[in-house]
Parts: C-alpha cells; sequence; structure tokens
C-alpha cells in the first residue's frame, strides 16, 4: 500500500492541529510537525517557546542555512517514517512543501476558518507562552509576521481545501473524506 502523507496548512489556530490529532488517532498515523524542531532548540538554548522567538529561530536558520533547511529536515523524517499513515503539521511557506511533494502519496491540505474563531482558539489553547493573555489586535498584527505570509498562497497549491468554521465533527467528516480518497 502506498503511503498517505498529509501536509496541513493553514492560519494559526485553523485546525491543523486537531485534524493531526485525529488522523494520529483514528488511523494510526504518525506525526511530524514543522515547529517540533524550533521547539527543541528553543528548549535546548532556553528560551520561552513564544511566537516571537521560534519565528527568530525560523528566521535564523533560514538565512544562514538556506530557505529549504526546515523542508530537508521535515522530507528526510518523513521519508524514513515507515507508517502508512502520515502528517505533516504546519506548512506555512511554499518552500515548506518543496521536497515532500516528491514523495508519493503527499497530498497537500489546506484548512480555513474565519478569524474571530481562530483568535478564540489561540487563546483557548495557549499553546505558546503569550497566547492566552493575547488580544484580538494582537492576534491580527502577528498575522503580519514573517511566517504568516505565504501561508494563503498555499491554498492555490492545495489538493484538498477544508473548512472548518463548523463542528469538530464536521472537520472530522472531511478530513475522512480525503483519507478515503487518497
Amino acid at each position: 500500500m502506498q503511503k498517505i502523507i498529509l501536509g496541513f496548512a493553514g492560519e494559526m489556530s485553523c485546525g491543523k492541529g486537531t485534524a493531526a490529532k485525529y488522523v494520529v488517532e483514528k488511523y494510526a498515523g504518525s506525526y511530524h510537525r514543522f515547529s517540533t524542531m524550533l521547539r527543541d532548540l528553543a528548549r535546548r538554548m532556553y528560551i520561552e517557546e513564544n511566537r516571537d522567538d521560534l519565528q527568530k529561530i525560523s528566521t535564523f536558520f533560514r538565512q544562514n542555512f538556506g530557505e529549504d533547511i526546515m523542508s530537508k529536515v521535515i522530507y528526510s523524517d518523513v521519508k524514513n517514517d515507515n507508517n502508512e499513515i502520515i502528517v505533516v503539521d504546519g506548512v506555512r511557506r511554499i518552500m515548506d512543501i518543496r521536497y515532500l511533494k516528491d514523495l508519493p502519496g503527499f497530498k497537500l491540505v489546506y484548512i480555513e476558518a474565519e478569524m474571530a474563531k481562530r483568535y478564540e482558539r489561540i487563546v483557548k489553547r495557549g499553546e505558546n507562552t503569550d497566547d492566552a493573555i493575547k488580544t484580538f489586535e494582537e492576534f491580527k498584527q502577528d498575522h503580519k509576521q514573517e511566517s504568516e505570509l505565504q501561508i494563503k498562497d498555499l491554498k492555490k497549491q492545495a489538493d484538498f481545501v477544508v473548512d472548518n468554521n463548523g463542528t469538530t465533527e464536521e472537520l472530522y467528516a472531511q478530513i475522512d473524506a480525503i483519507i478515503k480518497e487518497c
């Protein structure tokens, strides 16, 4: 059986992580996330895991080791993963799929949701140290960060577009349909 490799892209708090967790749990898939390598470095260097610092680490590595450095890492991780279903969470740039799209079974899934819903999710989730206290204006400003600028362009590259403005069950149904089609 050919692997199913789903790359999840979309703006902050659109539901990428929720979709990824669902695939891992329901389909016994494996999980790779772009920010994991950044968080690993931040922890090792005792740097706070907030959005700004993680972006600085990403920018440093891409500027000094090439725009495709993170893409190479994820590609190698996924290529060496023996699971039948693999999720790649946090695709943010066209360069992120440079190598992944060459893997048989790779499909880019763009997840979208309204800004107000995404703001509610990010504050509730509190994944980064600064998320729980973030104002709606700060959230809107976050979308102007370099790491966010190419995300909407990925929608044009997507094999599937998921509307995550509804319930979690509706999100899951769309993900199930994608897996069935793959």
